[in-house]
């Protein structure tokens, strides 16, 4: 069973990247085409402008109306199934992963007592949650502040974020904070970018002229969507590294991530209107700023979990995996029976955990010579952060963290 979860994970993650490779494209190509609108001279009424590229060997020109052309044109291509693939595979993903083996991936024990379809429960309804909220400020007087919104929409995805963590695994509440936001993406698609657009559709078959509201209202849905697109990006990817998801205060991580992804994404916005000097200046230096500041953030001691407090129980030698300290058969034996009894029930060539096929990462843990090989990852994710195991399912205590501390010499 646990191999064929492997592959229904991996079939599906795979059809997710696919389908997220095409709806991200759109957008941006889209975005960028808007942006790169001339109005000319002799231009017909009601055309906005129009973009000249050259690909792949041959000219495009595009024209863009203000509203919609004088008639229906006999062919008209629509942009929507991209966003509905992605979120379709990402919620199979989000239940073949986290939903299946909720007590494994989901759920963090030692942060509440949840039966796993409490968890469930509260996962798919912090998603239905996040599109009324977003819907009903996008809905409110606060549309005609935009930048208003989408700071306050900054402060609940953040809130979010710590909310999330304080109950459900770091992997898991990135993991949450990024598919809700997928799915105000793909509502905002689904629920008023295409329903607007097939009223205006419908007015030019009937032959009305289409009002030029339900343009602009998707517009601003769809410029959403493009800011939102990098976070969730690195929410996404984030679950490969611990010192973001596993952080004490991991919520700041996301805040930083939403301000970073956005900055990047107005550069482009910004440059493709051929706009020179401050407007396309500032967006780098600060985008390279927030960078290295999530970096220290999420690696100096004095922001991490707290530091453990065992002391080592020799101070002399080198750290695991050579000199003296590698050596050491006391200090090895001592972490060797925790790593036996906490790791490789999971990370071992024939792991015994019934949820794991095979060891995850291809990290195998079930020798003293392993063990000290991959000494830094465990360091990594079972003392400075508190990631591994997951969702404590070995139950791990902090004494046990603090004697591998100690056996690494922290």
């Amino acid at each position: 069973m646990a191999a064929l979860q492997d592959f229904l994970s991996l079939f599906v993650r795979w059809a997710h990247v696919v389908a997220a490779i095409s709806w991200i494209g759109s957008s941006f190509y889209f975005m960028g085409l808007d942006a790169s609108l001339k109005r000319r001279a002799n231009m017909p009424d009601g055309v906005k402008g129009d973009n000249w590229t050259v690909h792949g060997g041959g000219f495009y020109h595009i024209r863009k109306y203000t509203v919609a052309p004088d008639q229906m044109p006999e062919d008209l291509h629509w942009f929507k199934w991209e966003s509905y693939a992605t979120w379709m595979t990402g919620a199979a993903l989000l239940a073949v992963v986290y939903y299946w083996n909720a007590s494994l991936y989901l759920l963090a024990p030692d942060k509440a007592d949840l039966a796993p379809w409490q968890g469930i429960a509260l996962s798919a309804g912090g998603l239905v949650a996040a599109w009324f909220v977003y819907d009903g400020l996008c809905r409110s007087p606060l549309a005609r502040a935009p930048a208003v919104l989408f700071g306050l929409l900054f402060v609940l995805i953040t809130a979010s974020a710590w909310a999330y963590g304080l109950v459900f695994s770091g992997q898991a509440a990135f993991l949450q904070t990024g598919a809700m936001i997928a799915t105000m993406m793909a509502a905002n698609v689904f629920l008023v970018i295409i329903p607007n657009q097939k009223i205006v559709v419908a007015d030019l078959v009937a032959g009305r002229v289409p009002d030029a509201k339900y343009g602009a209202i998707a517009k601003l849905r769809s410029s959403h969507n493009n800011y939102l697109t990098l976070p969730v990006i690195f929410l996404m990817l984030s679950n490969h590294y611990p010192a973001t998801f596993g952080h004490a205060h991991a919520f700041i991580i996301v805040a930083i991530a939403l301000f970073l992804g956005a900055i990047v994404r107005h550069w482009f916005n910004t440059f493709e209107t051929g706009a020179t000097g401050i407007r396309i200046a500032w967006q780098w230096p600060a985008a390279l700023a927030l960078a290295v500041g999530m970096a220290l953030f999420a690696t100096l001691p004095q922001f991490k979990n707290p530091t453990l407090t065992a002391a080592p129980a020799d101070t002399d030698g080198t750290a695991p995996g050579g000199g003296e300290r590698g050596l050491n058969t006391a200090l090895d034996a001592a972490a060797f029976g925790i790593v036996s009894a906490r790791c490789a029930p999971c990370h071992a060539a024939a792991p015994t955990f019934a949820a794991i096929a095979a060891p995850p990462g291809g990290v195998m843990l079930d020798t003293p010579e392993r063990m000290r090989t991959h000494a830094a990852q465990i360091i990594a994710q079972s003392v400075d952060t508190h990631v591994m195991p997951l969702g404590n399912v070995t139950q791990i205590t902090d004494d046990e963290r603090a004697a591998l501390a100690a056996w690494a010499g922290r």
